[in-house]
């Protein structure tokens, strides 16, 4: 994303973070008014679950949208959204048909105003590795990327480790192809430092992390995070993640982009989603100094 228009670290939320209650306790505009009331700017969908009749709304939706955009004041920053590699059984995608559906969707986002989207490819291992033929599929939307202005990213999410052979061979393709077009997505949640343990689960899961550290090199190739989340407590500490630690490190880096915000803890009351999003932008503000 361009630092001239980002200037420096901005903050936003994915919509994923109301995943308890969208639809349920609110609609799309609550969560708009309830971004807006953080004091942030930066939005992120899921499309096939915030587009009605994805991916093809209808043009009186499209318009609803724009004009809640305007009203709250917010900034479309990433359409989150699928290669769906085994839509058919017994085969994956071809190479062609996951080009088409990609096209799709960067028209998509362009018309909603995106300029990121969080590109999600077909998975073939356990640590989320790509389908082996995710280069011709990210080569072969290149120049629909280009002419509607949007850049691709593949998510860096827990278990992938942030120095692994899949990341290298992301930042490798940036830089072979010189592409403005391509870029990574990096969740926080990698960098989670406790064993967590998910709702309605008997036993703690154990995951690999990655050391802050890890995250200085790639921060060249970075688009826009996820500023994952499980908890914040009543001192406003993120009881997973060393949040202090990244945003240091990325405010040194002099990094510019959207920190996302996606809430993945408890969604057990109405309510709660939002007030932990609250206490993570007082956290975040705190070490940012805005």
């Amino acid at each position: 994303m361009d630092p001239k228009k980002t200037r420096g670290i901005r903050r936003g939320v994915s919509l994923y973070s109301y995943s308890g209650e969208y639809g349920v306790t609110m609609a799309l505009e609550d969560m708009f008014k309830d971004i807006r009331d953080l004091g942030c700017d930066g939005l992120e969908i899921l499309a096939n679950a915030h587009v009605p009749g994805y991916p093809k709304p209808t043009g009186a939706w499209v318009a609803e949208w724009h004009r809640l955009i305007r009203k709250y004041g917010l900034r479309p920053v990433e359409y989150g959204h699928w290669i769906d590699s085994r839509r058919y059984p017994g085969r994956e995608l071809t190479t062609e048909e996951s080009v088409a559906g990609l096209i799709v969707d960067i028209k998509l986002a362009a018309k909603l105003g995106f300029t990121v989207m969080r590109t999600k490819m077909g998975v073939i291992s356990d640590d989320l590795d790509p389908v082996a033929n995710w280069r011709e599929i990210i080569k072969g939307a290149l120049p629909t990327a280009k002419r509607y202005g949007v850049v691709m990213c593949p998510e860096i999410h827990n278990p992938t480790l942030l120095d692994s052979r899949m990341v290298r061979e992301y930042v490798d393709f940036i830089r072979e192809t010189k592409t403005k077009h391509f870029a990574l997505n990096i969740d926080f949640g990698v960098m989670m430092h406790r064993t967590w343990r998910f709702p309605g689960m008997s036993h703690d899961v154990v995951m690999k992390y990655s050391p802050v550290s890890d995250l200085k090199p790639l921060l060249p190739y970075v688009a826009v995070c996820h500023a994952k989340f499980y908890e914040v407590d009543d001192d406003f500490n993120e009881t997973y993640i060393d949040y202090p630690a990244i945003l240091e490190l990325m405010k040194k880096e002099r990094w510019s982009g959207y920190l996302l915000s996606e809430y993945e803890g408890l969604k057990d009351q109405p309510g709660r989603a939002s007030d932990q999003l609250r206490r993570q932008h007082v956290l975040m503000k705190r070490v940012l100094g805005r």
